[in-house]
């Protein structure tokens, strides 16, 4: 009977200890650019190894949605590969919500292309022209005699927004030249490289943590005059290479508590050498 009463006992302070530690529990919901959707899985599944009460769910979409999100208080955190627009800080505004961004790393936008592909190197011209449908054959740029596919992100997402600005557009901002209605608007950053690596005529743009030797990268110039600079995190960090950017977090306003934890986290030594395991770029030398 005694057995009994003791395990009883013990079974209903494990219930109790179950019903406290899920009570402890923090959780924060990621949300945006599937850019760095990688990058803040690693920090995540780190993070939590030494926060053990505590719980991350990334999910990506692109920059917008993660706005989207942290505007319609449905996460915690935003991810994107670009600044909030002025359309998205009214908004947020209209919803009582005060985005404020951390900049978490550096990123060197990629053009890709099959490894078969004889092609090594574009202008920014070049690349503009192609994705404007201007320039439709490899052979016009020193390749094959074939039909280039051309590959972009959705509208939706920030590495879309920020290769129209930097290569469409020049970084006019007077200029509405947009992709050519040719292009492949493709859902993921995963999904422009699976295509470049099975389709020899295709070309795409990736973030650098989406780079290995199974493609081909291209260097690239901004005019024939000046040199050809390949997509290197060194390239990146002195700034020469011609198609870079930062990676931010958002929060509605200062971050406190797990949240705050875990910002904190991303910025550290430890935080900070994550972003140069997985291929981006440290905003610290």
């Amino acid at each position: 009977m005694k057995k009994i009463i003791y395990c009883l006992i013990v079974s209903v302070l494990l219930f109790a200890c179950t019903r406290n530690n899920s009570k402890n529990i923090e959780s924060i919901q990621i949300k945006g650019s599937d850019t760095i959707v990688n990058l803040i899985q690693v920090w995540a599944e780190n993070f939590v190894q030494s926060h053990p009460n505590s719980n991350i769910s990334v999910t990506g979409g692109g920059s917008g949605t993660g706005f989207a999100s942290l505007i319609n208080k449905t996460c915690d955190i935003a991810m994107s590969s670009r600044e909030i627009e002025k359309k998205e800080s009214v908004l947020a505004k209209q919803n009582n919500v005060n985005p404020m961004g951390f900049k978490v790393g550096l990123d060197g936008l990629v053009v890709i292309v099959n490894k078969n592909n004889p092609v090594n190197k574009l202008t920014l011209a070049e690349l503009k022209d192609i994705f404007m449908a201007k320039i439709t054959n490899w052979k016009e740029v020193g390749g094959h005699d074939k039909k280039i596919v051309i590959l972009s992100r959705e509208s939706n997402s920030g590495t879309h927004m920020f290769f129209k600005e930097r290569v469409i557009r020049n970084n006019d901002i007077n200029s509405d030249d947009e992709f050519s209605i040719h292009s492949l608007m493709m859902s993921s950053s995963q999904a422009i490289y699976d295509e470049v690596l099975q389709n020899p005529n295709a070309l795409g743009y990736v973030g650098m943590g989406f780079v290995n030797n199974k493609i081909k990268t291209l260097s690239i110039s901004t005019n024939e005059k000046n040199k050809f600079i390949a997509p290197t995190i060194e390239r990146v960090i002195d700034g020469s290479y011609p198609i870079s950017r930062p990676l931010y977090l958002y929060t509605d306003g200062n971050p406190s508590g797990i949240v705050e934890v875990f910002i904190d986290y991303t910025l550290s030594d430890e935080g900070q050498k994550i972003v140069v395991d997985t291929d981006f770029v440290p905003i610290k030398k």
